[in-house]
């Protein structure tokens, strides 16, 4: 009852202590050079609470989770810890076991990264894994047997199996005990490293004759709470007397050993002597039976020459100091084992690369971040110690980032300039971390770091301007050319579209005229051009990208329209009347290279196109007349024979140099006169419409044009008047009249205005049908008698035939025709301009000796009872 008693104390006791330790705060945080540490035991469950980060730290525990506050583990490191972000909590993830975590022993600390991004921010925290007393100690066996020697004398000491507790401090190995018996005292033994381990004392003189063996429990007892222990039998074994014990030169040696020696090295040459001689004085050499496990996987002992060998790889940084137990004993019967201890230093070796770690990366980045943006967070790790675990950090020098020291071995990679997308659209960083050892060991690690576009660049026609030729009459609907841009940035800010700014072509909005297509840039006209109209015209065209803001750039479209043949020459002198042919007089006497009109025309197109020659088509009589291929002029090439008919008919062909080429003809009837009247030919020199002649505007054209008719009239209704009022005597039938009647306006005052007069007509009553001859006066051709013809339908025509009273001579035809008709505008009509001609085209200037007859082409045209102008 009192041993239940003292074993309930002892659990109050131990509860108590712990909850007093609780409450005094050691899960309390520690801040130690600039961080937070935690303490916190070992093995317990899932969700046991650590500690309040949240608080800790001064962070909004609502942007936990915004901000991807997290723990950043190695890869492939187990994850004991996490933290709960809708409170900022440190729990417990998994179990931690300190022997599995830190096998060295010591303190055992868990090197926390926290990182939280939106601003990147990175602290660091320490928490101690405190042991817990969950091993009891063990034996590697159940059972030993101890030989000893019956002559051994009492103080004799026999080093016994060490009991194993991976836990640490008070809660390893504390002490053992011996069963009680008469022979044996037990006595506790420290070593360097603070573990215990246990001797037998020989307190009485051993009689194997007596006794044999003795049996005694040994119990190790570690130092926790509730306090553990472990048992092991011993077996000693009484020996006959072997009065000698190998003896070791020293009890102590000292090595030192570069821990990269290989495999087979020899670490020390162990002697021992023994004064016995045969197998009493043969030594073996091995590990005694405390020696820990991991030194008999790193050495080994050569049983017969004592040398102690390397087994397996050392490594600085898990243990720098081994502690090796050796023990001797001869081959003799009843042989005692002593014992020697070597301890061996690792010297560190610079073995180890610096490892870099890539912690935190924020790509891609904007290519307008300012100066100093992180990029990444960097640690570097060198597991060497001293100079050769010093490590630095350096990027390539060709690149606008560098690296800046937040904590040891803590790197921030941030940016130094502008970036610019279209230049480098990415990079590639090197990162170097180099130790201070000798070699200096280092390791380079690429990160790549994309720039994301941003629209700050306006799209790039690939010409300043464009000129574009479009044949006339093109077909509505087909393309003229294509503009194109660039835009350097990518994406949708590089994403172009094509519009026509608003504007007008002669009047009419530039949408009519032109379309583009929005994708592509192409550019189709939507009409068909005519040259004779419009040559040329501005476009301006830009182009958008789809970035925002967006950016737009213009460029000008200058089109223009090239000629083709497609309007034939245009005769304007002379021109036919009535729907005839043209008429002019030529007097017999008239010599070779007597001009006798200018054939004249023009051509509305341009260049060669508008470039005219002229060629006798057709004559009577080929010997007789020429025409000048350059002038149009057409001159007699030799005097008129008595043989020559009176009329000549020609054909004069007017022929533009287009491709193919066009050409208008125009006849013309020459009659051979004696004299030649003073009479308006179908040469005469009319001036030009304002179309033609841009020296006179059309308003005076029209003024003089409707003078002169006006004060025709009136002088032919005088004449007509006189005509009347003196031949109401004569007689009026037949269709000519004989010399002795044709006085019809006798008197030595009759002049050729007179006879000028007479090209007017009079509208007479209907039915009626008087004839008038007229004498000429003396500057006139005599013999020639006029009578003034009206038909029953003159009341609805505006002309007066004129008639020679002398029959035709020879085959000639009535040569009435060759009179210029005159015409006056009915009561109500309008003169009108014709368009139907095109203006003549002053690209391409005829000769001088052809200009005077460009400008004497005033038709006049008559058709179905009315009467129009026609220029051009």
């Amino acid at each position: 009852a009192m041993e239940a008693g003292t074993r309930q104390g002892q659990i109050f006791l131990c509860s108590f202590i712990v909850l007093l330790l609780l409450l005094s705060g050691i899960l309390a945080p520690r801040h130690a050079a600039g961080q937070l540490r935690y303490s916190v035991p070992e093995e317990l469950e899932h969700g046991a609470f650590v500690a309040n980060l949240g608080e800790d730290l001064g962070l909004d525990v609502s942007t936990l989770s915004a901000r991807r506050f997290r723990i950043v583990l190695l890869a492939g490191a187990p994850q004991h810890l996490e933290v709960n972000l809708e409170n900022g909590i440190l729990f417990v993830n998994e179990r931690i076991d300190r022997e599995e975590v830190c096998e060295a022993g010591g303190i055992c600390l868990l090197h926390l990264q926290l990182l939280i991004e939106s601003p990147l921010e990175l602290y660091r925290v320490e928490v101690e894994v405190r042991d817990i007393n969950d091993h009891a100690p063990t034996f590697p066996w159940g059972e030993y047997v101890l030989e000893v020697a019956e002559s051994a004398v009492p103080g004799a000491r026999f080093p016994l199996e060490s009991a194993q507790d991976p836990d640490m401090g008070t809660n390893s190995v504390r002490t053992y005990q011996l069963s009680p018996n008469g022979f044996f005292s037990l006595e506790v033994q420290t070593r360097s490293d603070a573990s215990k381990f246990a001797e037998l004392v020989l307190e009485h003189a051993l009689d194997r004759e007596q006794q044999r063996t003795h049996r005694v429990l040994l119990t190790a007892f570690d130092g926790g709470v509730p306090e553990r222990s472990g048992t092991a039998h011993i077996l000693v074994t009484v020996l006959d007397a072997n009065d000698n014990v190998p003896a070791f030169d020293q009890a102590l040696y000292r090595v030192s050993l570069p821990e990269d020696a290989p495999a087979g090295t020899l670490v020390i040459q162990l002697n021992a002597t023994d004064l016995d001689e045969g197998s009493n004085g043969e030594i073996e050499y091995s590990f005694s039976g405390h020696a820990p496990l991991r030194v008999r996987d790193l050495f080994r002992v050569e049983p017969r020459s004592g040398q102690v060998l390397l087994k397996g790889p050392l490594d600085y940084e898990r243990a720098s100091l081994h502690e090796l137990y050796v023990q001797a004993k001869d081959r003799g019967p009843s042989a005692v084992a002593v014992h020697c201890r070597v301890l061996v230093h690792l010297l560190d070796v610079n073995d180890n690369a610096p490892e870099v770690t890539l912690t935190s990366v924020s790509t891609p980045v904007v290519e307008d971040a300012p100066p100093g943006t992180v990029i990444a967070v960097i640690s570097v790790l060198d597991r060497d110690s001293g100079e050769n675990g010093q490590v630095s950090c350096e990027v390539n020098p060709d690149v606008p980032f560098e690296l800046r020291s937040s904590f040891r071995n803590y790197y921030t990679l941030v940016t130094t300039e502008a970036l610019d997308r279209e230049a480098v659209p990415e990079y590639n960083v090197s990162i170097t971390a180099r130790d201070m050892g000798s070699p200096a060991l280092l390791t380079r690690s690429t990160l790549t770091v994309p720039v994301s576009d941003v629209n700050d660049n306006a799209p790039r026609f690939l010409q300043p301007s464009y000129s574009v030729y479009v044949m006339e009459n093109n077909a509505p609907g087909a393309s003229i050319c294509s503009v194109s841009a660039l835009d350097p940035d990518c994406q949708q800010n590089a994403y172009l579209s094509y519009s026509i700014a608003d504007g007008h072509i002669h009047g009419m909005p530039v949408g009519t005229y032109v379309s583009i297509n929005s994708d592509s840039g192409h550019m189709y006209a939507l009409r068909s051009l005519d040259y004779e109209q419009i040559r040329s015209f501005q476009i301006q065209v830009q182009a958008q990208d789809a970035g925002f803001p967006p950016l737009s750039a213009n460029v000008t479209v200058h089109v223009f329209v090239l000629d083709q043949n497609d309007n034939a020459p245009v005769i304007v002198s002379p021109m036919p009347r009535n729907g005839s042919v043209a008429t002019e007089l030529v007097p017999r006497s008239a010599g070779p290279g007597y001009l006798v009109g200018t054939v004249s025309a023009v051509d509305a197109d341009t260049g060669l196109n508008s470039r005219l020659s002229y060629q006798l088509l057709q004559a009577t009589d080929f010997t007789l007349f020429s025409v000048a291929p350059d002038t149009g002029e057409l001159r007699t090439l030799r005097s008129f024979l008595e043989q020559d008919a009176t009329r000549q008919r020609l054909v004069v062909q007017v022929r533009d140099s287009g491709e193919p080429a066009l050409s208008a003809t125009v006849s013309i009837l020459l009659s051979v006169v004696e004299n030649m009247p003073q009479t308006l030919s179908d040469f005469s020199d009319f001036n030009l419409l304002p179309e033609a002649s841009s020296s006179s505007p059309l308003t005076l054209y029209l003024l003089v044009s409707l003078g002169s008719v006006s004060l025709t009239f009136l002088l032919a209704i005088l004449i007509l008047m006189a005509i009347r009022c003196r031949g109401e005597g004569h007689s009026w039938q037949g269709s000519g009249c004989s010399p002795p009647h044709c006085r019809c306006c006798p008197g030595p005052d009759t002049s050729s205005d007179g006879l000028k007069a007479s090209n007017l007509a009079v509208q007479l009553p209907t039915g009626t049908a008087p004839t008038a001859c007229l004498d000429m006066p003396a500057g006139g051709p005599p013999g020639y008698c006029y009578k003034v013809c009206l038909s029953p339908e003159s009341a609805q025509s505006d002309f007066m035939f004129l008639k020679p009273c002398s029959p035709p001579r020879n085959n000639e035809k009535d040569p009435g025709h060759l009179l210029a008709p005159s015409k006056r505008a009915q009561p109500g009509q309008q003169l009108q301009i014709s368009k139907q001609i095109k203006p003549p085209n002053t690209d391409w200037l005829p000769p001088s000796m052809q200009r005077p007859a460009l400008k004497r082409y005033l038709i006049w045209q008559v058709g179905n009872g009315k009467g129009r102008w026609k220029g051009c």
